[in-house]
């Protein structure tokens, strides 16, 4: 795969993956990339046809953590630990690929660039 950013999340707390999370990708000037959510093989297939879209620069991706714990059943506090999680991150070689693996609770979260 040349170029581009792929995301996958998985909710380790299940040992699943996050089907349903939703998930913005932005720049961080603001424009949006696109928004969606999490597909049944713990991709943002949104993201698959997108490589042209991302230039040298600084992006931000947003999960809402806490609406999809909520709605997977948990019972979180009325103010939550992680609600939306907002991770920025910035691409210099364009030609090459980034992969974010997400591995998230409603308590904690990990990420790395791979895809090197």
């Amino acid at each position: 795969m040349n170029g581009g950013v792929s995301i996958h999340v998985v909710d380790v707390a299940s040992g699943k993956v996050a089907q349903g999370l939703r998930v913005t990708v932005r720049r961080t000037d603001g424009g949006l990339v696109c928004a969606g959510r999490i597909a049944a093989n713990g991709l943002l297939v949104e993201l698959s046809e997108l490589a042209e879209r991302f230039t040298q620069g600084g992006y931000e991706v947003r999960l809402e953590v806490a609406d999809f714990y909520r709605e997977q059943g948990a019972i979180l506090p009325e103010v939550p630990f992680l609600d939306v999680l907002i991770y920025q991150f910035g691409l210099d070689d364009i030609r090459q690929h980034y992969h974010l693996p997400f591995k998230l609770t409603a308590w904690g979260v990990s990420c790395f660039r791979g895809g090197a």
